[in-house]
């Protein structure tokens, strides 16, 4: 687990379930869910519209509300032509599209976004699924109903930027003492080598202040309370990363964490 600043160093008051990641778009993890019979992984892009509360029983339960555009499918990848195997889709709507990208999804739609699900290298399969067992062709279209209440997930999406921030909070360093004649050294860090410490140079990888937030983070075993297809929201229980109106990408988690 990494922190923010993407230097390795673990956080406690980080959870185990979320991962921070740079440039990556594969959840390593086992994405696989049984339904109908059929082993598949069902996924889709979402943004994230509110956080508010669900009652089970006698207990609040905090939910985030996701508004699923219709997805297409733009493009499937397979291990022989492209030796690993994943599904792009596309989402949202733009005015115009560049020559590149119109020839790329041809009539399918004028795209604002287009997202890559690869499958896990890890599980032996071989081709992308839907839950009744035929193929991903270009053209399928994907919508809320592709999740079930009870579903595991795993969210991905950009969080919220923090602008430049200090070792204190970047890092949850503590206080300096309020007392015994510290002065103007509260929430300083202290020292960073030097001297006979890494022959006078700062070692790679300081904690130090600087740009917090705005990375891409993963949360995975969220579970899907309730799906409504014809308005096309989920609600997922816990919290997902970034800002109301972010983009997330949904896919289904099978419960084993990732390293």
């Amino acid at each position: 687990m990494r922190s923010e600043d993407g230097v390795g160093h673990p956080s406690r008051f980080l959870v185990h379930r979320v991962r921070y990641e740079r440039g990556s778009c594969v959840v390593a993890a086992s994405t696989d869910i049984m339904r109908n019979g059929v082993c598949f992984m069902a996924f889709l892009l979402a943004r994230k519209i509110r956080m508010t509360q669900q009652y089970d029983g006698d207990a609040a339960v905090p939910v985030t509300v996701l508004a699923v555009d219709p997805c297409v499918v733009t493009q499937v990848r397979t291990a022989e032509r492209d030796t690993y195997i994943a599904v792009q889709l596309g989402t949202g709507t733009r005015r115009a599209l560049s020559k590149p990208m119109a020839g790329h999804v041809r009539d399918l739609g004028k795209f604002r976004t287009l997202r890559e699900f690869r499958m896990d290298p890890k599980t032996p399969r071989a081709d992308v699924r839907k839950a009744d067992g035929s193929a991903w062709a270009v053209g399928d279209r994907i919508d809320a109903s592709a999740l079930q209440p009870g579903d595991l997930v795993a969210v991905s999406g950009i969080s919220k930027g923090k602008g430049f921030q200090g070792v204190m909070r970047r890092h949850h360093f503590h206080a300096q003492d309020a007392t015994h004649g510290t002065k103007d050294q509260h929430r300083m860090p202290g020292s960073i080598g030097g001297g006979g410490r890494a022959g006078g140079r700062v070692t790679k990888g300081m904690r130090m202040a600087g740009r917090m937030g705005g990375d891409r983070v993963t949360v995975q075993g969220l579970r899907v309370v309730s799906v409504d297809a014809e308005r096309g929201e989920v609600m997922l229980c816990g919290a997902v990363p970034g800002a109301r109106g972010a983009l997330l990408e949904v896919r289904t988690w099978g419960g084993s964490w990732s390293s």
